[in-house]
């Protein structure tokens, strides 16, 4: 190893910092590198926190690698337990409270934060969300002694946990304005099936509302809905969803939109800094998504490696994890006209968006239906050339 070069830095030992020095590693095995984690470090899947109770993964098997595991297999430095407080692109350094580090380039890793809704009632500071190791660690202890959990938001997260926590054996109820689960991501045939098969599992829906106040209320809390319904609950989970991490970069007067903005070779607007994942928005997309970061994770690397690329993203279904009812989805462009064709029966919903010139650009597939990802997915365009 170079101990003369300033070493690549990547801020986040989430799955996009870690593959970026996975994938760097094989193109270049000497380079200095660290890694600044604000957690543990652990190595981890952080969408199996959704299905682990299905599973039966407790919060110390999921980890596919320690800390110290990774920084021998990656020959990296990992500083764990450590908030960068600055960067100072100018002088190519971060902050660590008092601690200046030098870098040779920046990757931020920094993910993503679930959204906290303004809740009223004196439960409203109990609300808890599920963003990492440690999160989820809390949470899977409190399911011990707790048995009924209200989710709020009937998105992708929220449906994935209710269906793991009902094969868990605990009661659940999902609240959301919307007329639908995964409302931004199926058409309402879809979304009916979705919630009948979840509702079958025992699931009570309560849509087309929003939580009013969370109140303690005898050792439970008392939800209480804006259409006036009550019920109780022992746990209350927002999965309302993310917001990309910008804080660090806007005070760096990185350019942020609604993520890091970074061009297709993952560049930020300071040099030698660059972004991926969660928190990174590129053409005007953020990807919360595995493969988006995997693809992003190979570009990126060759970069750091002196090979500069432009990342690629192919088309991309999305595999919700909601056994009850299988779903594959790969959303048709954002402003693209067009137009649903539904195909329904008891076991599947199929449906193919197509534009106004009649080529398929999206999907999505529940049931039986989802047998025809590959095929389909073949007809779709790539997300960016």
């Amino acid at each position: 190893m170079n101990l003369l070069m300033d070493p690549i830095v990547i801020i986040g030992s989430g799955l996009a910092g870690y593959n970026v020095a996975r994938e760097l590693r094989k193109l270049d095995a000497e380079m200095p590198l660290m890694i600044v984690a604000a957690d543990s470090g652990h190595y981890y899947s952080k969408p199996m926190l959704s299905n682990a109770l299905a599973l039966k993964k407790s919060p110390d098997t999921l980890p596919m690698g320690k800390a110290a595991d990774m920084q021998q297999q990656l020959k990296a430095e990992i500083r764990a337990h450590t908030l960068v407080t600055a960067i100072d692109p100018a002088a190519h350094t971060i902050a660590i409270g008092a601690e200046t580090l030098k870098y040779s380039k920046l990757v931020l890793a920094l993910g993503a934060d679930q959204m906290r809704l303004p809740l009223a009632g004196s439960a409203a500071g109990r609300v808890i969300t599920v963003n990492d190791l440690d999160d989820y660690a809390r949470f899977s202890e409190a399911l011990k002694d707790e048995h009924r959990v209200a989710i709020i938001g009937a998105g992708l997260i929220g449906c994935e946990f209710a269906n793991d926590l009902m094969v868990a054996g605990h009661q659940v109820d999902i609240i959301d304005l919307s007329p639908q689960p995964l409302p931004r991501l199926l058409p309402p045939e879809g979304g009916a099936l979705l919630q009948r098969r979840l509702a079958a599992l025992g699931v009570s829906w309560h849509l087309n509302t929003s939580v009013a106040a969370l109140d303690l209320e005898g050792g439970h809390i008392r939800v209480t809905l804006a259409n006036g319904e009550t019920f109780d609950a022992d746990i209350v989970l927002s999965a309302v969803g993310l917001r990309p991490r910008t804080v660090l970069a806007q005070a760096a007067n990185l350019k942020v939109n609604r993520g890091i903005v970074v061009d297709r070779n993952l560049c930020t607007s300071a040099p030698d800094i660059h972004a991926l994942g969660d928190c990174a928005e590129i053409e005007g997309l953020v990807l919360p998504y595995v493969m988006p970061l995997m693809h992003a994770s190979r570009a990126l690397a060759a970069t750091l490696a002196g090979k500069p690329t432009a990342v690629s993203y192919p088309a991309m279904p999305v595999l919700v994890k909601t056994p009850a009812c299988p779903t594959i989805v790969s959303p048709p462009p954002a402003g693209v006209a067009g137009a649903w064709t539904v195909t329904a029966d008891e076991e599947s919903v199929k449906s193919l968006y197509h534009d106004a010139q009649g080529k398929l650009v999206g999907f999505a597939l529940n049931g039986k239906a989802t047998a025809e990802r590959a095929a389909l997915t073949k007809q779709l365009p790539p997300v960016l050339a």
